[in-house]
């Protein structure tokens, strides 16, 4: 048992991060997903290959990346590809193990929306797009997927398909011509969920430490499944929350800056 305290941020990232094994080869997104990854390179998969889309293989951050085009993951990276080679060869090829995605809203067969809330041409919210990822959830060999729950969130009907999960459940990939497994795992800051093997609607198989089922629903806007047997997600060891949190400092005060002498309180004259 650990006594330390713990966010459910950081129950999250971490849960993320155990599901990485040492000889993967992860597509990672920028947020949660490159927090768990850098956080699994640091404690337990020293040898994991981490690529992001703007071509960098191997990297090895030192301080979390602001976004893909970050300097940091060139400077740490075993080489750079173009990001046309990124794709077309990686990726559609077939190298990667895991693609690491977010979503802004998800329904329960693991289909994504980045693009827009709301009606597409007349939306509520424009959000980012979908970047890399339609192609990361089709191409890469299975998907991990992060996210804060919420009724936003995790939704009956997603108001876009940005990226392809398991479509209407059953085979919906394969009657496509998609044959890699597409979400296997969702991880939020509540549970971990995972597709039933033949409606492949997800599934509750843990909670974390302190959550109560009914806390799952009341974040999840379609009616939640729970396995058989619900286990409860072991919570951070005082090694993964260090080696978290000194991420998370070492990050902070890079994308700070150190403060110049005197300019503290000036005011402009």
């Amino acid at each position: 048992m650990n006594g330390t305290d713990f966010t459910p941020d950081e129950m999250m990232t971490i849960a993320a991060s155990r599901a990485l094994a040492n000889d993967d080869v992860c597509f990672v997104g920028i947020g949660a997903p490159s927090a768990a990854c850098n956080v699994a390179r640091l404690i337990h998969a020293p040898d994991i290959t981490l690529i992001y889309e703007s071509g960098t293989i191997g990297t090895a951050p030192d301080v979390l990346p602001l976004s893909i085009g970050d300097g940091e993951l060139c400077d740490t990276a075993v080489t750079t590809v173009s990001v046309p080679e990124m794709f077309r060869y990686w990726l559609q090829g077939g190298h990667i193990t895991i693609g690491f995605l977010g979503a802004a809203q998800l329904d329960r067969f693991g289909n994504i929306n980045t693009t827009v809330i709301g009606d597409y041409a007349h939306p509520k919210t424009r959000l980012p797009g979908g970047g890399g990822a339609p192609e990361i959830a089709t191409s890469a060999l299975q998907i991990y997927i992060t996210m804060k729950q919420s009724l936003r969130g995790m939704v009956e009907k997603i108001d876009f398909f940005t990226s392809f999960g398991h479509g209407d459940g059953g085979d919906a990939r394969l009657k496509l011509g998609v044959d890699t497994r597409g979400p296997t795992l969702l991880i939020t800051d509540l549970a971990i969920w995972k597709p039933d093997p033949e409606t492949k609607e997800f599934t509750v198989v843990s909670v974390h430490q302190g959550v109560t089922r009914e806390q799952v629903q009341e974040t999840c806007g379609w009616t939640v499944k729970f396995a058989d047997e619900v286990g409860e997600t072991p919570p951070p060891s005082e090694q993964e929350l260090k080696t978290l949190r000194d991420l998370k400092a070492r990050t902070k005060a890079a994308h700070e800056g150190p403060q110049r002498p005197g300019t503290k309180g000036q005011e402009n004259g």
